[in-house]
């Protein structure tokens, strides 16, 4: 074009930098045409696109810069850049361009509010703006805020505003399907499904696949039916998206042959088809998906990221080698998810050296994911200040990258560097999540720091992180208990919504560590009435109550129902305690008896408690060595 002497356009050079084939390299040259030919000063199309390019690809002081430049921009130009920072995990930035978008005067589209939306977490306060300007009307920002509702707040409340919507298109349908089918509310999934249809909307190839997750949930064999019939009145059965979710719902469910004459629905030269094929074996029989493979491969079909996605989940070392062969000759190494994979594989293949090789020869700017599975490679291997040199390096940019990087720090002794990157996070306006908060917790409570550990668990609270889970609530309770805290301990345990066997453990444990193991051995006969069984660990707990408080009746009527009551065999950890607990209470008879009646040898731990009371108690016969 150039060479044929026309001039560009306001209109030239967005499309090539929208390409995402363009790289920095490219836009490098772009830019001083884009000047030369006065564009950015008459227009904002040209600098729009631009600062939109730098963002996307995180040159943020490019982009600001160039920002700053423009005489003209419109609300586009502010959207590119909110959504860049958003795109990049920066919210707190997000939110303050979003402020002064305000301000400027240049007006707020419907696109400034769907940009915005993820960068303030919860969304009461974008909610109150949009209702204020009356955008409530625009479907687009309407379905955000719905999103938004249903991510970080409860179902009852997302379903309030769906049912407050002016207009409810498929968006609004499919958004309220997939939160019930995702928090495994599949009965109420499968209701607004029947609703929709009843409300005069079509439903798409996202609301079948959805409703077929909920489906295969619940294992109802007769619900899928029917969905599969109503995708066949609408002739989507055959697309890609639903094809493939039926297969998953049919193979899930056990019903092979249905979910092959679901796969003969598909065009023959469907990739879509043959990684079904891939994924249906690949769980369960890894050497017939490789079949499948080698088959695809004879049909002259290529192989895409998802057929090595689902063959990369388990393969043996052979196979291994194999695929990242395919993967290089086919050139998809420069995918992500495939990447990293490929250094998962690796590193489960017990080959850390090959892991860390070929994560060193990729690009780290344009595998993330990679760099990521990378890092946590290195905090298997304890190589702690690598992960440090990569990620801080690259410029953690998502979540995932900084709460790896405080892990290492805390496997490292590194405490101190680990909360400061922790507040680095947060003013970059990160959400931490449940790794994070886990990583942090356990240096509260190794270096027993209850102030700490209290702020951490008001700030998970107030924020709203959405990281207070089960797990997490665990490390909590040890983390009261270990500082001395019981009472916290016992007031989040019962706050907690899932407990498991692990919960009351860790309360159980605290209980007796705290000295209260009459009431411990009161909470472990709750755990009882509550339907849990013990595990070995529980029981170790219990048994460690026992033995500090000098139980020994019920600590010996534990421990001798240990098979009959809970099917378990004792271990050295059980044996270690009931020794110990008898020895300190003088039975050193009744300790005989056990030591000589133990199904393996007795451990130095053992021996050793026992000569110290025997010691203790001034006896000097003891027949157990005989």
């Amino acid at each position: 074009m150039l060479a044929a002497g026309v001039a560009p356009t306001a209109f030239t050079f967005a499309p090539i930098l929208s390409s995402p084939s363009v790289g920095a390299r490219c836009a490098a040259q772009l830019h001083p045409h884009i000047l030369k030919s006065g564009l950015i000063h008459s227009d904002p199309y040209s600098g729009t696109s631009l600062v939109g390019f730098f963002g996307r690809n995180g040159r943020f002081d490019d982009a600001l810069r160039l920002f700053g430049e423009m005489p003209v921009r419109s609300v586009v130009t502010w959207n590119c850049l909110i959504s860049s920072f958003v795109q990049h995990g920066r919210d707190r930035d997000a939110a303050i361009w979003f402020r002064a978008l305000i301000r400027s005067g240049d007006g707020v589209s419907d696109g400034s509010l769907v940009a915005v939306l993820p960068a303030f977490g919860t969304p009461e306060q974008v909610h109150g703006l949009v209702k204020k300007i009356a955008m409530d009307s625009f479907s687009t920002v309407a379905n955000s805020l719905l999103n938004s509702y249903c991510t970080y707040c409860s179902t009852f409340v997302a379903e309030n505003l769906f049912n407050e919507l002016m207009f409810r298109d498929v968006v609004s349908w499919n958004t309220m399907i997939i939160t019930f089918a995702k928090r495994s509310m599949s009965q109420r999934a499968l209701e607004f499904f029947w609703m929709m249809e009843g409300q005069s909307v079509f439903p798409n190839e996202i609301t079948f696949s959805s409703v077929l997750y909920a489906c295969t949930s619940i294992n109802r064999h007769e619900h899928g039916k029917s969905v599969h019939a109503k995708a066949i009145k609408h002739n989507l059965n055959v697309k890609a998206f639903v094809n493939t979710s039926l297969f998953d719902f049919y193979s899930k469910c056990g019903c092979r042959k249905d979910a092959y004459k679901v796969l003969e629905e598909a065009p023959e030269d469907s990739t879509t088809r043959w990684n079904c094929l891939i994924s249906g074996y690949s769980d369960t029989d890894v050497p017939t998906s490789f079949v499948f493979l080698r088959e695809m491969l004879r049909s002259g079909v290529m192989p895409n990221e998802v057929s090595f996605s689902s063959l990369l989940k388990d393969p043996l070392q052979f196979h291994l080698l194999q695929i990242h062969s395919l993967v290089t000759r086919l050139g998809y190494d420069g995918y992500d998810y495939v990447s990293s994979a490929i250094i998962s594989s690796y590193a489960s293949h017990e080959m850390v050296s090959d892991a860390l090789a070929y994560g060193g020869l990729l690009d780290p700017d344009s595998c993330v994911v990679s760099m990521n599975v990378l890092a946590g490679v290195y905090n298997r291997v304890r190589m702690y200040e690598e992960v440090k040199k990569l990620l801080l390096h690259q410029g953690s940019n998502d979540t995932v990258s900084w709460s790896i990087l405080i892990t290492a720090c805390a496997k490292n002794g590194d405490y101190a560097e680990a909360f400061k990157i922790f507040k680095r996070m947060r003013i970059c306006g990160h959400h931490f999540d449940r790794y994070a908060s886990v990583s942090l917790l356990s240096i509260c409570t190794k270096s027993n720091s209850l102030v700490l550990g209290s702020s951490l668990h008001g700030l998970i609270i107030k924020t709203n992180s959405g990281c207070l889970d089960t797990y997490v609530h665990n490390i909590l309770l040890d983390m009261y208990a270990k500082c001395g805290r019981i009472e916290d301990c016992l007031k989040a345990f019962k706050e907690m919504e899932g407990r498991n066997i692990i919960s009351w453990t860790a309360v159980i444990s605290g209980l007796a560590l705290n000295g209260f193991s009459h009431k411990a051995l009161a909470w472990f006969k709750a755990m009882e009435e509550d339907g849990f069984n013990p595990d070995n660990v529980a029981v170790t707990a219990v048994l460690s109550s026992c033995r500090h408080g000098g139980l020994v009746h019920e600590g010996m009527k534990i421990f001798r129902h240990m098979k009959s009551d809970y099917s378990l065999e004792p271990e050295m950890e059980h044996y270690i305690c009931v020794v110990d607990m008898l020895c300190k209470c003088g039975y050193l008879k009744e300790a005989e008896v056990v030591i000589r009646d133990m199904p393996f040898q007795p451990s130095a731990v053992i021996w050793r408690t026992f000569l110290q009371g025997c010691q203790t108690y001034g006896v000097i016969d003891a027949q157990v060595f005989s």
